[in-house]
């Protein structure tokens, strides 16, 4: 990735995800339409008269509390980033209240007077301002930006945990497939109370996040609290680890693709998965499924590539801005990996950014039928805007729009065919099935009616499917490209319902 693509960084955060993973924010490589989207905000954003005089404020913290108040570097730094966020974040933001969290970070470092080196006061300040954004906002420092540069190629090192913030304590959202973390029996909801036997209380997600980084092949230990049992301690060895994004194999006659993320592996490998599926099965190549549950999201390009994989015309998103001048529309192009074979849709809660942007186009293009649970919602735009000194603010600047005209923002994407689950039994358990608009300080999205599901069935109905015989969801999936319509689906699943005993 070349420095120009780096300053072009054009970001869909995922979801819920953040911290260890952090991949939900990206460089494009320069070879797809991201290219005519992304733009580099201007070094010299012009200074507006409230924003300026509230950054006097903060000058004088930093005077108080730094050790080297002569270090203008530092102290213009924040100014930089502080303007940024006034000219360019998705809403109009309020100078007084940015620059009152800035203060109050520096103080909630409960340091004396004169005692920080200047890059500690500023980190402090502007980790406290972004945080008042929205959950998707964040300031990264050098070794963070190098982080998420790292990550969206699909390798990392780290433990491979996708987590939020919730009550104080570090919540995982998802462990990711054949990782450290994921082979030492983290599980989604469980909850991270102390790293290395330090409480996390009071300490914010980014904080956390760095204590848990380290280099590969350096163990940590975690206590981890679990509904039901008693806290207990983990011991995971941090690893470089590399995601693999796209999985494939044929289901008798129908093709099963899995996505789990969108990084920069995902154009090559769904290529890859095409042309070994059709050669496998040959002229009895009846559908596909196309299986994005719990995929936190990733790179706005490979989103694009995947839609118009199975597009051959039609919008597949746009993206609004502030600035209405600066809206944008993609488009698809001729060509259909799948030869234009009928294709399900597989989405849940989990299912974010990256995720909805293909799950949307391809409902509303009328390519796919949409089957599980409505996404998660996470519908807004982050740009990686590297500042002149050091480091960068991934900073939410839009929102995402399916080609219906409904935001992706909050609401997510219904299903056509909903499969509900069991509802939560206690309010410990549904704490797991948050949404983004549940989400501390999220963006609204918008009110407009939209095209109600086909139909609602209960997931246990399904027939069951999958390598452990267990995946009812597929199962489903499965049955709906076997029958053909939505009317023949439905009577196949009651009568598998009514063939049943019942004991």
């Amino acid at each position: 990735m070349n420095r120009f693509s780096q300053l072009m960084a054009f970001v869909l955060g995922g979801a819920m995800a953040f911290g260890l993973l952090q991949t939900l924010s990206a460089c494009s490589d320069g070879r797809v339409a991201i290219d005519q989207v992304v733009r580099v905000f201007g070094s010299m954003t012009p200074a507006d008269p409230e924003g300026e005089k509230e950054l006097v404020r903060f000058y004088e913290t930093y005077d108080l509390y730094s050790n080297n108040p002569g270090n203008l570097r530092q102290r213009d730094h924040f100014r930089d980033a502080f303007r940024q966020v006034r000219a360019n974040y998705v809403v109009e933001t309020d100078s007084v209240q940015l620059i009152d969290a800035a203060i109050q970070g520096v103080k909630d470092l409960n340091a004396e007077p004169a005692s920080l080196e200047p890059r500690a006061v500023v980190e402090a300040g502007l980790d406290a301002m972004i945080a008042t954004l929205d959950p998707h906002s964040s300031y990264l420092n050098p070794d963070e930006l190098r982080d998420t540069q790292v990550i969206t190629r699909g390798e990392f090192g780290g433990l491979g945990l996708e987590v939020t913030m919730e009550k104080g304590l570090v919540k995982v959202v998802s462990p990711i497939e054949d990782t450290p973390a994921y082979r030492a029996g983290i599980i989604a909801g469980d909850r991270i109370s102390h790293i290395e036997g330090e409480p996390i209380g009071g300490k914010t997600l980014s904080q956390s996040v760095k204590l848990m980084r380290g280099r590969p092949g350096e163990p940590i230990v975690l206590t981890i609290m679990r509904d039901g049992e008693a806290p207990f301690d983990v011991r995971i060895v941090r690893a470089v680890i590399e995601v693999r994004s796209v999985r494939w194999h044929m289901e008798d006659d129908i093709a099963y693709v899995r996505i789990a993320s969108f990084n920069e592996k995902v154009e090559p490998k769904l290529k890859q998965a095409f042309q070994e599926l059709h050669a496998q099965a040959g002229p009895n190549f009846k559908g596909v499924v196309l299986d994005l549950r719990n995929n936190p999201g990733g790179l706005l390009f490979q989103s694009l590539f995947v839609s118009d994989s199975f597009l051959d015309r039609g919008k597949i998103v746009s993206v609004r801005e502030r600035d209405r001048r600066r809206d944008r529309v993609f488009m698809a192009k001729p060509g259909d990996l799948s030869n234009g074979a009928a294709v399900v849709v597989l989405i849940n809660e989990g299912s974010a950014s990256a995720s909805e942007i293909v799950a949307g186009a391809l409902r509303d293009q009328g390519r796919a039928v949409v089957m599980g649970r409505r996404s998660f919602g996470k519908g807004s735009v982050q740009t990686i805007q590297p500042l002149p000194l050091e480091g960068a603010l991934r900073l939410t600047t839009a929102r995402y729009y399916s080609p219906s005209g409904h935001t992706i923002q909050a609401r997510g994407v219904g299903p056509d065919i909903v499969l509900s689950r069991p509802l939560p039994a206690n309010a410990e358990e549904a704490q797991t099935y948050k949404r983004e608009a549940d989400l501390p300080g999220a963006l609204n999205g918008d009110s407009l009616a939209e095209k109600p599901a086909r139909a609602t069935l209960d997931r246990e109905t399904c027939p069951t499917a999958g390598p452990d015989g267990e995946d009812r969801e597929l199962g489903c999936a499965l049955a709906y490209l076997h029958a053909g319509t939505t009317e023949a689906f439905l009577a196949t699943i009651a009568h598998e319902v009514s063939a049943t005993p019942r004991l």
